[in-house]
């Protein structure tokens, strides 16, 4: 699409209000709209899917407000004057694993994350399905990697000490009539994209492997390779099996400002100090335009799109053992109408996601409605559903170009600098495939200014904490034999021991927080939802620390549990 037709298409719904030029290779809209969801309209209407020009978006909106990007209140000099071969800006999936693969080589390697654990944004904040691709195809580099990266999960948990199931997933069919069409759709996956493991199974053989499910459903597509993962797991397991092999991550630590000098970044202003890097990796999510634009390099946009899921109780998890929706024969505008069911490697049900775009990169808020609108959907899948079996539920921001794909490539501008942005689903299941890539990337850029060999105490082993309700009476028994604190249960919903929690503080990458543990270890995921052991796990916190229980936060430091004695 030239510009030309751009700009007659927007001038056709928005009559003058919004334009388009080119402008460095990238499509920069600029003009006045009200809303939100009209800017992202226009900018979709410019934007072609999986393109190379990217639309920029330079809209004033009238209905948005601007609102600062949160900052830690810490404030030291601990960062200050290092000068790290490699800048990994961003603790999400994609940050960590390629802080892993780097890690490989003789490298200075520093991570900053602003927020104060891993994995608090969209990395902690999906669904954790391991997709099979089945929806992509060629041409885009979520096509190009999912397949790499879906085959790589059992190495890689296996190394990372992370379960994984492969559970299998099910798209669900209503209408018979159609079977002939999406057993032709089966086959072009198949044969033309390389989703190799598709095939259609019948609405009998359905009922038999998932006797929970509506019965009118006449065929589902199948898709063996689907699996499912702890998402913030995976992320903590990546960043530990780095940091044990040298990598440094620094959490609390904000990118502020970047001075660039002759097309390269030659410092990085954070509230911890001035960074002098060699090289950076730009995996700042949501935040990874706003990092371009301090590198400028800023070639793409981010709409941030909200996503919420619903987790159900483990009695619910006994309904069904695989990953399902149902799927309208409609033609849809939207980019999701309710998620799916997927069931969880810790045997809960979660439910989810929605779509809803917002210009709020960090309002992780929950509504009503999606909660509402994702069970209608979903209650057509499984009859049996029900919002009484909600335990807990959350919302995620995640952080698509308005092409729907990755970038993944050396900075356009900026010559030390290299993108991971627009990641979105399925950027889980691409994550290790694509921190090959960025290594490789890394390495070839600091060869050019240096010698670059290989880390030869590189070990890929990362060993979790035990997990000792899943260790049979003779292990677990030996467990408590050697150290007894594994024998005093603090979690009754999750059966999590003071001995697992005192492994989670004497972890490579230990955030003293009741939330740290939880997201570690699983204390509060059950159905009471830590409403009997988060006084315990606060409890040993402080001890552990030898400080005041005032002083334990829940996850940041504005999260305050007490506030002191009162009696």
């Amino acid at each position: 699409m030239n510009l030309n037709q751009i700009n007659k298409k927007l001038n056709a719904r928005f009559h003058g209000a919004v334009r388009a030029k080119l402008s460095d290779s990238c499509i920069v809209l600029s003009g006045q709209l009200s809303t939100w969801q009209e800017t992202v309209e226009a900018c979709q209407l410019a934007a072609t899917k999986y393109s190379t020009t990217h639309v920029v978006n330079d809209i004033s909106c009238t209905e948005v407000k601007n609102i600062p990007m949160r900052t830690p209140k810490l404030q030291d000099n601990a960062l200050d004057g290092k000068s790290p071969d490699v800048l990994i800006i961003g603790g999400g999936i994609s940050g960590v694993s390629i802080a892993r693969e780097l890690s490989k080589w003789k490298l200075n390697i520093l991570l900053v994350e602003k927020e104060s654990d891993l994995a608090l944004q969209a990395s902690g904040r999906n669904d954790g399905e391991v997709h099979p691709g089945i929806d992509l195809s060629k041409g885009s580099k979520k096509h190009y990697y999912i397949r790499k990266g879906n085959a790589m999960f059992d190495d890689i948990c296996r190394e990372l000490d992370v379960p994984f199931r492969r559970v299998g997933q099910y798209v669900c069919f209503n209408k018979g009539f159609a079977k002939p069409l999406v057993y032709l759709y089966c086959l072009y996956r198949k044969k033309h994209d390389g989703i190799s493991d598709t095939k259609l199974i019948s609405g009998v053989d359905l009922k038999q492997i998932e006797p929970n499910f509506a019965e009118e459903f006449k065929f589902a597509i199948s898709n063996p390779s689907s699996g499912c993962v702890c998402p913030y797991g995976l992320t903590i397991a990546y960043a530990e099996n780095a940091v044990q092999n040298g990598a440094e991550i620094a959490l609390n630590t904000a990118v502020l400002d970047m001075a660039v000098e002759n097309g390269a970044i030659k410092s990085v202003t954070t509230n911890r100090g001035i960074i002098y890097p060699k090289i950076v990796i730009n995996a700042a999510g949501v935040f990874a335009e706003d990092i371009a634009k301090m590198a400028k390099d800023r070639f793409f946009s981010i709409h941030p799109r909200r996503g919420t899921n619903s987790i159900l109780d483990k009695k619910a998890g006994t309904y069904m053992h695989s990953i399902a929706s149902v799927k309208d024969l409609t033609i849809s505008k939207t980019h999701s109408k309710g998620g799916g069911i997927l069931h969880t490697v810790h045997n809960n049900l979660l439910i989810g996601p929605d779509a809803v775009e917002t210009y709020e990169k960090e309002n992780t808020e929950t509504h009503k409605e999606s909660i509402e609108t994702v069970f209608s959907k979903q209650k057509r899948t499984m009859p049996k559903l029900s919002e009484r079996d909600i335990i807990t539920y959350f919302t995620g921001v995640r952080a698509p170009t308005f092409e729907e794909d990755f970038i993944i490539e050396n900075g356009r501008k900026t010559k030390n600098l290299i993108h991971c942005a627009g990641i979105q689903s399925p950027g889980l299941t691409t994550a290790p495939a694509v921190a090959l890539d960025i290594e490789k990337m890394a390495v070839q850029m600091l060869r050019r200014i240096q010698t670059v060999e290989k880390n030869p105490n590189f070990s890929p082993i990362r060993h979790g904490i035990p997990v000792l309700k899943d260790m049979d009476d003779k292990h677990r028994a030996e467990m408590i034999r050697k150290n007894p604190d594994y024998g005093v249960i603090v979690c009754r919903c999750e059966e999590i021991s003071k001995g697992e929690i005192l492994d989670a503080l004497h972890s490579p990458i230990c955030v003293p927080t009741v939330d740290g543990i939880k997201k570690r270890i699983r204390p509060g995921m059950g159905r009471c939802q830590g409403g009997f052991c988060s006084p315990l796990v606060t409890q040993i916190i402080a001890e552990y620390l030898g400080v005041p229980l005032s002083e334990v936060k829940k996850s940041s430091e504005d999260a305050v549990i007490t506030f002191g004695r009162t009696k």
